[in-house]
Formats: C-alpha cells, sequence, structure tokens
C-alpha cells in the first residue's frame, strides 16, 4: 500500500496510529506529498486535493482519513477499531467527528495566520477558540467516554490534541480539563502514538 502523506498532518497521523494499532504499518510505503506546492500532482489521485490519501495494493484509492482507517481496519482480524454495532459503535464515529472537527478548527485558525500574517481576520481567530474551547470541555465533561478499549474516536481525539499542542502550545486547555489531561498523558504513551509524534 502506498499513502501519499505530509509530516505534520494530524488526519494523516491518525491513518498511521491506525496502521500500527491494527499491525499493517510495515505494510505502507509513504510518499511525501506537499499539497501546497504549485505543482502538485495530489489531484489526480484525491480530487479535493488533501492528504492522507491511500493507494490500496489492488490499486484502489481511497481518501478521507476516516475512510482510510475504516478500510485498514477491515484488514486484520484483532481487536477493531470500528466497533461493528450498538452504543459503541456511535460513540467512537462521535468522537472520531469530534476529533476531526477539532483538527479543521484548528487548521483554519492556522492558516488564518500563515496566509494573512500582516492582517488575520481576529474574529476568525476568535470562533475557532470558542469553537476549541467548546469541544475541550465537551471531552472533559464526558471523559468516560474515552475509556474502554480503544476504537477510531480514541485515535482521532489523541491526534487531534497532538496537532493543536503542536500548533497552539499555549492553548492552555489542561488547566480546565484536568480528566482529560490525564486521559491523554496515558493515550499518548501508547507506542502507535510514540510512533507518530509529529515534527516540524
Amino acid at each position: 500500500m502506498k499513502l501519499r502523506y505530509s509530516p505534520t498532518s494530524p488526519f494523516v497521523r491518525k491513518v498511521m496510529v491506525t496502521a500500527h494499532e491494527t499491525g499493517l504499518a510495515d505494510q505502507i510505503e509513504k510518499i511525501a506529498t506537499n499539497v501546497w506546492a504549485a505543482g502538485t500532482d495530489i489531484g489526480a489521485d484525491n480530487p479535493v486535493g488533501k492528504v492522507p490519501c491511500l493507494t490500496t495494493d489492488g490499486g484502489e484509492i481511497i481518501y478521507d482519513s476516516s475512510v482510510i482507517c475504516e478500510y485498514l481496519d477491515s484488514l486484520h482480524d484483532g481487536q477493531k477499531l470500528f466497533p461493528p454495532v450498538g452504543g459503541a459503535r456511535w460513540r467512537a464515529l462521535r468522537l472520531n467527528a469530534l476529533g476531526d472537527g477539532m483538527c479543521e478548527t484548528g487548521i483554519r485558525r492556522l492558516l488564518e495566520t500563515r496566509l494573512w500574517p500582516d492582517s488575520p481576520r481576529q474574529d476568525w481567530i476568535d470562533r475557532a477558540n470558542t469553537v476549541l474551547g467548546r469541544c475541550f470541555k465537551s471531552l472533559e465533561d464526558d471523559a468516560d467516554a474515552l475509556s474502554g478499549p480503544v476504537t477510531i474516536g480514541q485515535v482521532a481525539i489523541g491526534c487531534a490534541i497532538g496537532w493543536l499542542d503542536l500548533r497552539f502550545s499555549d492553548f492552555g486547555w489542561r488547566d480546565d480539563c484536568p480528566a482529560l489531561a490525564d486521559w491523554y498523558a496515558g493515550f499518548s504513551a501508547r507506542p502507535s502514538m510514540a510512533a507518530t509524534e509529529p515534527k516540524e
């Protein structure tokens, strides 16, 4: 399998954490892709122009991160990251959506200052901070949802927090979210998370 990737993308990390958790990491060849480069060819694989994008051994192209993760989860016989039915499935998918939403909000905030460094829109930054604050509060209020066997929900939340810590180290969420901070400290120590820690 071949994975188009960017080293700091939280969505790529979610895929690679999934690959490690499912024992498939060694079967994936990573192909560095700068989606912002003028001559990038990512659009030939993913019309949306984003990474991650996976080419299977059979030549099928799969995107986005959640679809790739579910595909990888279908390739092994161990504990599934995507629970098949019932409340556990909807809880995992809800947390996955929350983690993805946190990443998307953070990326919009980051781009506001990177693309327009001289005139970032403070209203957009403030809105992003408000959304992220709500997300962290929701996770703190429902920290028990993060317990139990590892699911795609926990993977998504862990990758989201890791990326936000990388990009916005001064956000200070730990002071208001002690239960979440304790969970994240334990989860980020998993081998799959340690092996995929983002670096500039």
